[in-house]
C-alpha cells in the first residue's frame, strides 16, 4: 500500500481508505470514526457530505480525551455513499484502513465509532485482530447480520428512542445476541432523541469519546456505561 498526501494512505484499487487526522511518532493505540451513508448508492462519499460532516464534532470530542502523543486518530473514507449488498463496500474500505493503522503503528488496540450505516461497518468489521471495542451510534443492524465477530470485544450501543430511520429495537436485539456469543455489550437509549444526533448533541460527543477512551485503559467509563455492561438490558441515558 503507498503512501498518499494529505494524510490518507491507498487501499482497494488505489482508494484512500484511511483519512489519518492525528498521528502520533509511536502511536499505543488508535480510534477510527466511521460516518452514515446509504442503503444503495454508488455515488462517490466526499468529506463535504452530511453524513460525514455530522462526525466531526466526535472527532473534536475524541482529540480532547485522547493523549496526542499516543493515540492515532483518524476517520474511515469510503469509495461510495452506499452499503450496495452484497457488496458491503463500507465493510471493505473498514478492513483496508484498519490494516493500514497496523501496518503504521503495529499490533495496538483499536477502537471503532461508527454511526448508522458505519455503525454497521464498525460492528462487521470488530472481527479485524486489531479491534477491541465498538462504539456504535444508532447502527443500522438488518435483522440475520452475523454477530460471531463480536466475540471478545466489548460493544458500547448509543441509540436515540424517537429514531425512526434506524431501529433502537434493532440495537437492543443486537446486544442480546451479541452478548450470546461473547462479547460484553452496553446499550444505552437516549430519551426524546433522533437518528441526526442533533437535540441532545453534546452527550452523544461526550458519551462516545468518553466510552472510547475508557475502552481503551485512558479513562474511566461513563458512568451510565459502566452501569450498562452490568445491566441485562439497556438503560436509559
Amino acid at each position: 500500500m503507498s503512501q498518499a498526501p494529505h494524510g490518507t494512505t491507498t487501499g482497494h484499487g488505489g482508494h484512500r481508505a484511511l483519512a489519518v487526522v492525528r498521528a502520533p511518532a509511536r502511536a499505543a493505540a488508535a480510534v477510527l470514526v466511521l460516518h452514515g451513508g446509504r442503503s444503495d448508492d454508488r455515488s462517490p462519499a466526499r468529506p463535504w457530505q452530511l453524513a460525514a460532516l455530522r462526525m466531526r464534532p466526535f472527532l473534536g470530542a475524541l482529540a480532547r480525551e485522547l493523549p496526542a502523543d499516543e493515540v492515532l486518530l483518524g476517520r474511515v473514507r469510503y469509495r461510495y455513499r452506499g452499503w450496495n449488498a452484497p457488496a458491503a463496500d463500507p465493510l471493505t474500505d473498514t478492513l483496508a484502513a484498519l490494516d493500514e493503522v497496523v501496518r503504521r503503528a503495529g499490533d495496538v488496540p483499536i477502537v471503532l465509532v461508527g454511526h448508522s450505516m458505519g455503525g454497521r461497518a464498525a460492528l462487521r468489521a470488530a472481527g479485524h485482530p486489531a479491534v477491541t471495542g465498538v462504539v456504535a451510534l444508532a447502527p443500522w443492524w438488518p435483522e440475520g447480520e452475523p454477530v460471531r465477530q463480536l466475540d471478545g470485544r466489548r460493544v458500547v450501543l448509543l441509540h436515540g428512542d424517537r429514531d425512526r430511520v434506524t431501529s433502537s429495537a434493532a440495537s437492543l436485539a443486537l446486544g442480546g445476541r451479541a452478548r450470546e456469543a461473547g462479547a460484553r455489550t452496553a446499550a444505552l437509549l437516549l430519551n426524546d432523541e433522533g437518528h441526526a444526533m442533533l437535540g441532545r448533541a453534546r452527550v452523544w460527543h461526550d458519551t462516545a469519546a468518553r466510552s472510547a477512551a475508557g475502552l481503551l485503559a485512558y479513562g474511566p467509563l461513563p458512568e451510565p456505561v459502566e452501569a450498562a455492561f452490568a445491566a441485562p438490558s439497556a438503560l436509559p441515558l
